[in-house]
C-alpha cells in the first residue's frame, strides 16, 4: 500500500492497485494532471453514499485535504473527511464483485452493494 505523503498519513489510504486503476482512468480522461476528488452526499441505500471522480487542480480549495500518492492526487473536502478519515479505497477486477471498494472504519453500516454506508 502507497502512504499519504501530504496531510494526515492515515485521511485516505489507497492500495496499489487502486492507484494502478486510476493512473489508467486519469489517463483515458486524458489529463495527466487530474486529481481524485472523493467525498460523500446524503443518499443511498444506507444514509450516505460515496462520491468519486476526476477534477482539474485548478478547483482545489482551501477547504480539501490533499493526499499525494507518488505525484497522484487525492483530494477531499473536510466536511466528507469527517466520515472517511482512515478510508482504504482499494481495486479489484474480479468479475464477480469487482470494481472500487471502500473499506471506511466510520461506517457502522454498510449497503450490500458497498457503494452506500450509514454511521
Amino acid at each position: 500500500m502507497t502512504q499519504a505523503t501530504q496531510s494526515s498519513q492515515r485521511g485516505i489510504q489507497l492500495s496499489e492497485a487502486a492507484l494502478r486503476q486510476v493512473k489508467l482512468l486519469q489517463e483515458k480522461q486524458g489529463g495527466k494532471d487530474l486529481c481524485l476528488r472523493v467525498g460523500v452526499r446524503q443518499g443511498g441505500c444506507s444514509g450516505m453514499s460515496y462520491l468519486m471522480d476526476f477534477e482539474d487542480p485548478s478547483k482545489i480549495t482551501a477547504n480539501d485535504d490533499i493526499f499525494d500518492y507518488d505525484g497522484f492526487k487525492i483530494v477531499c473536502d473536510r466536511k466528507s473527511l469527517l466520515y472517511l478519515y482512515g478510508l482504504m479505497l482499494d481495486y479489484s477486477d474480479a468479475m464477480i464483485g469487482g470494481g472500487f471498494q471502500f473499506t471506511n472504519p466510520n461506517a457502522s453500516q454498510t449497503c450490500g452493494c458497498g457503494k452506500s454506508f450509514g454511521v
